[in-house]
């Protein structure tokens, strides 16, 4: 099988879904539509450069209509995985699907995960329950900075979170901490992802910084990453992939503070290198916006990065695929804070891509696996490529 393309670029819109999953009340989330529901609520969205891609021929968005010839093939995805968290979205864009999610703590964790972790740290903690990560920094803030114990808080979604203020638990030692915290859960607690969450500012204005670290499991199997290193096709990782995979499967990590730098340097990267994968993920919508319930602040998010895509258009050469999703919803007009059970768009970029493909809804996110297996001349064993109805 020959190559079609020498690179491709995938920009993951960290949780900017675009409806509800057909099991989506069994997560809780009924009615969730990230894109459709921010939309209504802000009074339209002006989109116009994923507008021309064809965002607005995959469902009714306000503000952005569908268009007559789409530059793009488009479509939408399904999570065919069980859970609704970024590590499952991500794994399942890369091959691998989960038949049961990662486990969850709305009660905190178990004496049998913290107290070796408090013994191993060498001090107690402070929290250890459910909780929004500002919301927690803003009432136990004060107290760890007088006792210099740090925070663990998780959410719906399955992580270990630790918080703690720079200049108490300097970032190194709170990366370590992580380290701990990530050796001690396996197994049965063997949770998605360990995060670090450092944060600066005196109390009432305290703020997190960038320098937050995840800590995730190794994938338990071979990812379409894998198959493109093993054939010698780069891999580089923009934001917080290298992370996601706990840096299984790629060849260079580049790491981000916010979607804007996340932009500048997936062009900088398109500019260097000559083939392989460019695997970018934009946080800003999930973690700014959707976990704190602010529509407008999603919104405006999702219009800075239709004001980049030309540049990013621009820079996508002859012989390469542009591929824009996203990992799962997180609807910011719903009551919860949490990640929402949603499908994902598709949109297809590229000067050998057919404009106007309706590519439907896929049933799994692993057909994009598929797919960049095939471009690259590749056989990935899961999911379906939709390579050949999209290349003219």
């Amino acid at each position: 099988m020959a190559a079609t393309i020498s690179r491709l670029t995938l920009i993951v819109l960290d949780s900017v879904g675009i409806g509800e999953l057909p099991d989506a009340a069994q997560y809780g989330d009924a009615g969730s539509n990230t894109l459709a529901n921010t939309a209504r609520v802000v009074g339209g969205l002006n989109l116009p450069h994923l507008g021309r891609l064809g965002l607005g021929n995959i469902v009714p968005i306000e503000g952005v209509p569908p268009v007559d010839r789409p530059l793009a093939a488009y479509g939408r995805m399904a999570e065919a995985s069980a859970g609704k968290d970024t590590t499952t979205g991500h794994w399942e864009i890369a091959g691998l699907l989960l038949e049961r999610p990662f486990p969850v703590y709305p009660n905190g964790f178990p004496p049998e995960i913290i107290k070796p972790f408090e013994e191993r740290i060498g001090r107690p903690v402070l929290g250890n329950k459910a909780a929004s990560g500002t919301a927690i920094i803003e009432e136990l803030g004060p107290e760890h900075m007088r006792t210099g114990y740090p925070i663990v808080y998780t959410s719906a979604d399955s992580v270990f979170q630790i918080a703690a203020h720079e200049e108490i638990i300097p970032v190194e030692e709170l990366y370590r901490m992580c380290r701990i915290a990530r050796e001690l859960l396996t197994g049965d607690h063997a949770v998605g992802r360990v995060i670090a969450r450092p944060f600066v500012g005196r109390p009432g204005a305290f703020k997190r910084t960038d320098r937050r670290r995840d800590f995730s499991l190794l994938p338990p199997g071979p990812t379409v990453l894998d198959l493109l290193l093993e054939n010698g096709f780069p891999v580089l990782a923009v934001g917080k992939i290298e992370d996601i995979f706990a840096g299984k499967g790629i060849t260079e990590a580049v790491h981000t503070e916010g979607n804007m730098d996340g932009v500048d340097q997936t062009l900088a990267c398109m500019r260097r290198l000559e083939r392989g994968l460019i695997f970018t993920n934009l946080v800003d919508f999930d973690m700014l916006y959707g976990h704190r319930n602010n529509p407008r602040g999603y919104a405006g998010a999702l219009e800075a990065f239709d004001r980049r895509l030309p540049e990013i258009l621009h820079a996508t050469r002859p012989d390469e695929v542009l591929i824009i999703t996203a990992d799962h919803g997180c609807d910011p007009t719903t009551s919860s804070t949490d990640h929402s059970r949603e499908y994902v768009p598709l949109l297809v970029y590229g000067h050998r891509v057919k404009p106007g493909v309706n590519l439907g809804t896929r049933n799994t996110f692993s057909d994009v696996a598929a797919t960049v297996a095939e471009l690259f001349g590749l056989f990935y064993p899961r999911g379906t490529s939709f390579a050949r109805e999209i290349l003219r």
